[in-house]
């Protein structure tokens, strides 16, 4: 006797029935009914699925349990309530007229047959009383993903359950693989949450194609750190660059020494931000303004090369001109105050002047050996003639600039110099009907874009106004933004609005973290509820015990065509994440440099 069921239906049976749809029940959220076989097992964030006819075709439909209640009609009858204060339980209803109600929030349907194996479909109808509801297991979901297989990624379980959660990153470009545009994503969570290596696992999982280029904005040096062999990443020892060397993938670290800034504006504002006009009486106000102003203009007439700034010429020829009493004018205008000033230069030691207020600034302005230019460094990375398109890391991070004039707002003007070099880039790929598949990574990211900031912070402002213009613009362009940051409601509310795919870690829970949380989730209903109940991951015993948990919405997935959140528990081991994926460290090759 011929066996006619399907390769799904043989599946489908063989795994555990947990219960059956009741009541009441509609096509976006399913009442469970759990039977007594399984009322003794973990059923909150388990995935399951269940079996149906719609439109005389068969259907499977798959989604996560987010609430189970017990509910015992005798033990809410007030006499009986009173009866159980005295004896502690009745053994006629007590446990024996206990039922288990679950929730169940369907995210993916498939319909069997077709053109395809399995295609997408809706729950276009409720399952009648009664339909089974079976767990779903890694066989079920190869199944229905097998077309897809080389395409899916892994960043851990179902939360709750046991099958690996499959996810998809495509790149931006068209193709098999491809999105077909460019897509925008955030990871949000407290610090020790899990985001920086969530960022990380995705990052490989974009380094898998080849036409991609990546870039990672790192003002910390955490990214920077996990591309050098056998450097450890607390808790998560990622080998970020061997497995991405491994992938055929270029890496490369652009620290703050080996980077030469090469605009004159940035001169400019730089030499604002220092002490220099501080120590001849020029206070921070417009009178300083003008004066880095009229001693910028005046070296460039000066046929003075932003490259030769360090030399000990340069300097004497801007301390020459700042001895010109129509240069003085420009920014004191009675002589009293132009008097003070001259006072001033009079009683400095230029020595000193050069070697601690102009030699720091004028050296982010050198070609050294090694080093290279915002645009060099950008036109290496995009370049389409290359077999496989490199990974880029600029390291802004303060520990990478000994010697330098270095902090917060000139991170600020160089992290805008490199906005404004992609925003031009890809405007010119744009012309050029190119798409510029690539991916930039933005660390830190409530600090760069926030949504308040100080009247008189102007490099930071232009830094947000240049992100908010990005998140806006460049989708078209085939340039897509990963945004990672320790809060939500700090973030400015235009990059919010922009994203597509999003993780939520632990630690959003509360105030208005929450209130944000349940503004862009776009719900109240039993996915927050089941988000809340995320534990910190370092109230765990020890590091391997350690559950990083993670919220997940948009159409990083093919279980959440539906548009639900879907739940997942990040890979705490690096060879279960290794492995899960085929991945390969490669410790074998060297770092990889800008050549």
């Amino acid at each position: 006797m011929t066996d006619d069921r399907t390769e799904l239906q043989k599946l489908f049976e063989e795994t555990e029935r947990l219960g059956v749809i009741g009541s009441p029940s509609s096509t976006t959220e399913l009442a469970l009914d759990v039977l007594g076989s399984a009322v003794d097992r973990k059923l909150l964030g388990e995935l399951a699925l269940f079996h149906f006819m719609q439109d005389a075709a068969p259907h499977y439909a798959l989604g996560q349990i987010t609430e189970i209640q017990l509910k015992n009609v005798w033990h809410e009858d007030p006499t009986m309530r009173s009866l159980i204060r005295q004896r502690g339980r009745v053994d006629a209803v007590s446990e024996r007229q206990d039922t288990h109600l679950g929730k169940m929030v369907v995210s993916a349907v498939f319909q069997e047959g077709g053109s395809a194996r399995y295609e997408p479909s809706i729950l276009g109808t409720v399952p009648s009383t009664g339909t089974p509801i079976h767990i779903a297991t890694d066989d079920v979901l190869n199944e229905l993903l097998d077309p897809y297989r080389d395409q899916i990624f892994y960043l851990g379980h179902v939360y709750g359950s046991r099958p690996m959660l499959p996810l998809w990153f495509k790149h931006f470009g068209r193709g098999l693989d491809g999105a077909g545009e460019a897509y925008h994503l955030g990871i949000f969570g407290k610090t020790g949450s899990g985001k920086s290596v969530l960022a990380k696992k995705i990052l490989i999982a974009y380094a898998r194609y080849p036409q991609m280029a990546l870039l990672v904005i790192d003002p910390q040096g955490e990214f920077a750190r996990d591309t050098q062999a056998g450097e450890p990443d607390e808790g998560f020892p990622l080998p970020l660059g061997d497995v991405v060397r491994a992938l055929g993938k270029k890496i490369a670290v652009l620290t703050v020494r080996r980077l030469v800034l090469d605009r004159w504006d940035l001169f400019q504002q730089i030499l604002f931000e220092s002490r220099f006009f501080e120590q001849l009486t020029i206070p921070r106000s417009e009178n300083r303004e003008l004066a880095c102003g009229i001693l910028t203009d005046r070296l460039q007439r000066a046929q003075v090369k932003l490259k030769s700034l360090h030399e000990r010429e340069s300097f004497e020829t801007a301390w020459a001109l700042l001895q010109e009493e129509r240069v003085q004018r420009v920014f004191y205008r009675t002589p009293s105050s132009r008097g003070r000033f001259n006072e001033a230069l009079h009683d400095a030691d230029p020595d000193d002047f050069y070697a601690e207020h102009w030699a720091p600034v004028a050296e982010l302005f050198r070609y050294r050996q090694g080093a290279r230019s915002i645009d060099r460094a950008l036109a290496w990375l995009l370049r389409m003639d290359q077999a496989s398109r490199p990974v880029l890391v600029v390291d802004l991070s303060k520990e990478q600039a000994e010697g330098l004039f270095w902090n917060e707002k000139i991170q600020s003007l160089v992290i805008k110099r490199l906005l404004d070099g992609l925003s031009m880039t890809a405007e010119r790929f744009y012309k050029e009907r190119q798409s510029l598949n690539a991916l930039v990574v933005i660390d830190e990211a409530h600090r760069l874009a926030p949504r308040e900031l100080p009247r008189e912070d102007d490099a930071a402002r232009r830094v947000r106004s240049r992100l908010i213009d990005a998140a806006r613009t460049t989708r078209k362009y085939g340039l897509g933004w990963m945004f990672i940051s320790q809060t939500l409601s700090s973030l400015h509310m235009e990059i919010l609005q922009q994203l597509r795919i999003s993780f939520f870690g632990f630690g959003l829970g509360l105030g208005q973290e929450f209130q944000a949380l349940r503004q862009l989730v776009g719900s109240s209903g039993t996915a927050l509820d089941l988000y809340q109940l995320f534990r910190d991951p370092h109230s765990a015993f020890d590091a391997r015990s350690r559950q990083y948990s993670f919220m997940t919405i948009g159409p990083v997935s093919p279980l959440s065509f539906s548009g639900s959140p879907l739940f997942l528990n990040a890979f705490n081991t690096v060879p279960a994440f290794l492995g899960a994926n085929g991945l390969e460290t490669g410790r074998d090759g060297d770092q990889q440099q800008l050549l």
